[in-house]
């Protein structure tokens, strides 16, 4: 009977598993950036139920981070194919986009969030 030790690594052995993961956390991660980038035209237009529909998405999103110590589950079912660790490993991004996603997309939202509530105050 062979142990766990005499099992090979699996991280390595599957290429096509890490780009379906890598697939699909890109086009999850689209989906919020895209609610993020359009949530401020959203608000211009006054569409206030669709504004508050995209800050949901996201607020779901980062709830969910929040629950993962900041960390994305995703990154974690990644990690099980590979031994790469750079920024971007997980994800098909530029690897500087992938570095300082959270600090980037967070600005944009607080900052759409806020365009949205004076929008609203205008009405």
């Amino acid at each position: 009977m062979a142990s766990l030790a005499d099992t090979p690594d699996r991280r390595a052995s599957n290429p096509v598993a890490l780009r379906a993961v890598k697939f699909a956390h890109t086009l999850i991660w689209a989906l919020f950036a895209g609610c993020i980038l359009v949530l401020p035209f959203v608000a211009w237009r006054r569409n206030f139920i669709a504004a508050s529909v995209l800050i949901a998405v996201v607020f779901a999103e980062v709830f969910v981070l929040m629950v993962n110590r900041l960390r994305c589950p995703l990154t974690d079912v990644a990690a099980r194919y590979t031994d790469d660790r750079r920024d971007n490993f997980d994800i098909y991004l530029p690897i500087v986009i992938a570095r300082h996603n959270k600090q980037i997309f967070g600005t944009l939202f607080v900052a759409g969030i806020l365009f949205t509530i004076a929008m609203w105050g205008l009405t």
